[in-house]
């Protein structure tokens, strides 16, 4: 039986400003364990606002919205940073490392934030996921030394050392080149296929999206396939 990670429930997203607008409209979908899903459609269609609301960054929405079976939505600031911290691993278009940390010391920082493990055990773990990634070697390296396609394993890399439930990623391969995307479409597929991680990639590249196991299409603000 597939555990359901992720589940949203008639979420409905309207802005105020300087208008009222309905952005979201009705979205239902769920995600088991494992599934590799990408989120496509066109500019302003609601993708980013959507995976801005299933990452409990924003609140301010109707209906409902379950992590590993639990609603996010009576949840206080501190509980769902928490959830962020625990559940969920983030991947961006722009990688957002530290250039002045090592590779190593930004892949360990949301394992020490999180302060579960010493951090020798973070450090170790953190060298295991640069290694699954195929950049151990870049590890005492300054971000700042690295390309763009490395910065972006370091990102994945950092996504993955608190064991997220769930990665999230906003056009991670949009500031890439075509081998570099391939190669950062390869280490999802990886994930999914050999370590049964959980994924939801919101893209524009089709490409990218015919090649993950389910594609969630949207068009103004509703889920149309």
């Amino acid at each position: 039986m597939a555990q359901t990670a992720l589940e949203c429930i008639n979420i409905q997203k309207y802005f105020h400003d300087p208008v009222t607008m309905q952005v979201l409209k009705n979205v239902s979908f769920s995600i088991n364990r494992g599934d590799f899903v990408s989120v496509i459609g066109k500019s302003g269609c609601g993708k980013s606002t959507l995976l801005y609301i299933l990452s409990t960054m924003d609140t301010d929405y109707e209906g409902d919205l379950l992590i590993d079976g639990i609603s996010m939505k009576q949840k206080r600031e501190h509980e769902l940073a928490s959830v962020r911290n625990q559940k969920i691993g983030f991947v961006f278009q722009f990688h957002y490392l530290l250039n002045e940390f090592t590779v190593l010391r930004n892949v360990m920082l949301p394992g020490l934030k999180l302060g579960k493990l010493s951090a020798e055990e973070v450090e170790h773990k953190a060298m295991e996921k640069l290694r699954i990634l195929g950049i151990e070697n870049e590890a005492h390296k300054k971000a700042n030394q690295l390309s763009g396609g490395q910065k972006q394993r370091v990102a994945i890399a950092r996504a993955l050392i608190n064991d997220p439930l769930i990665i999230m990623g906003d056009e991670p391969t949009g500031n890439l080149d075509k081998k570099n995307s391939q190669v950062v479409f390869d280490i999802f597929k990886e994930l999914a296929e050999v370590y049964k991680q959980t994924l939801l990639i919101v893209t524009h590249d089709n490409e990218f999206a015919q090649s993950t196991h389910r594609i969630i299409e949207m068009e103004d603000g509703s889920i149309i396939r």
